[in-house]
């Protein structure tokens, strides 16, 4: 059947028009894009390989810190080149397997990111409300079972979309107003009922990163409540000032992708640019997380310190 829908109706290309409204501006919107992008592959890049070279650094809570480096790469790889060149070369046309790849890689990175946000806020709970018990609890088989498990979840919940839009027929217009292919977006271009599509989309993925931004929350109380009970004052502020640090990135990861969720189901009267330049504010997140729970992590920003003035003394 996905055969036959790929050959049949929806064998001709997509058209991605960028920013609605902002045509003549897209070769200085992409400036900041390319920034933004250049940032995130570096940072993620040089987070990646001293956790895996510096033997100081495997332990649990840098391991799900590779797994967020590294799914944060493919979040930003799925999108930001296909947007640039839409804005630096006109590149507006996608084919529908493309449109189907980007469409299971974006929002799979962001749910699995929520679902590591989710375990690094336990992995501090356990070593701050639990120090004793940390290594105990934490063990090289758990977190293997907890790696397996959010990645497998969150194809679990992404898988579908693929199939509920394969199974309709794009016989109308092929033109996506948007900068990359977004599920509820590219159901609405289909002539045939997408209850199921919109209903699924809306759904099933706001209530899994719901129940993460939930569990995530209560974690951080805990933590709280254990780190006003410390007993120096300065050991209370730093672990405040990291906890503000680490809301402040999970605030900025979670806000656009519901407003984006909320605004496909429920608002109709959010004007189409805001909505999209709203949207595109995905690619933020994974370029701070290196700089939050890279640098601000003592023994990551000395491990950084030491690479960086090696280097420079070559």
């Amino acid at each position: 059947m996905v055969d036959f829908n790929l050959s049949g109706y929806n064998s001709e290309p997509f058209t991605l028009v960028g920013i609605p409204g902002l045509e003549k501006f897209h070769v200085w919107i992409g400036i900041p894009f390319c920034g933004i992008y250049l940032m995130t592959a570096v940072g993620n890049c040089v987070l990646l390989y001293l956790i895996a070279v510096e033997h100081s650094l495997h332990e649990p809570m840098f391991f799900f810190l590779s797994m967020l480096a590294a799914t944060d790469l493919v979040l930003a790889t799925a999108g930001v080149p296909n947007t640039l060149s839409i804005f630096w070369f006109g590149a507006h046309e996608i084919t529908f397997p493309g449109c189907l790849t980007q469409m299971f890689f974006l929002p799979y990175s962001f749910v699995l990111d929520s679902a590591i946000l989710m375990t690094m806020a336990f992995d501090r709970y356990v070593a701050i409300c639990s120090p004793l018990r940390y290594t105990t609890i934490l063990t090289p088989k758990t977190i293997i079972k907890i790696a397996v498990g959010i990645s497998f979840r969150s194809f679990c919940i992404i898988l579908p979309v693929v199939f509920l839009l394969t199974r309709l027929p794009f016989c109308r217009t092929h033109i996506i107003p948007h900068t990359y292919c977004e599920h509820i977006g590219v159901a609405r271009l289909a002539c045939a009922d997408i209850s199921i599509n919109i209903w699924y989309g809306f759904c099933v993925p706001i209530m899994t990163v719901i129940s993460d931004v939930i569990l995530i929350a209560v974690s951080y109380a805990l933590i709280l409540c254990a780190v006003f009970s410390l007993p120096s004052r300065d050991a209370r502020q730093k672990a405040l000032g990291t906890c503000g640090s680490h809301v402040c990135v999970i605030l900025m990861f979670y806000i656009p992708a519901f407003f984006s969720i909320l605004a496909h189901r429920f608002g109709h009267n959010v004007p189409r640019t805001f909505h999209i330049m709203f949207a595109n504010l995905y690619v933020i997140p994974p370029a701070l997380n290196p700089i939050v729970y890279g640098v601000k992590t003592k023994q990551i920003r000395d491990k950084v310190i030491l690479l960086f003035s090696t280097k420079a003394t070559e």
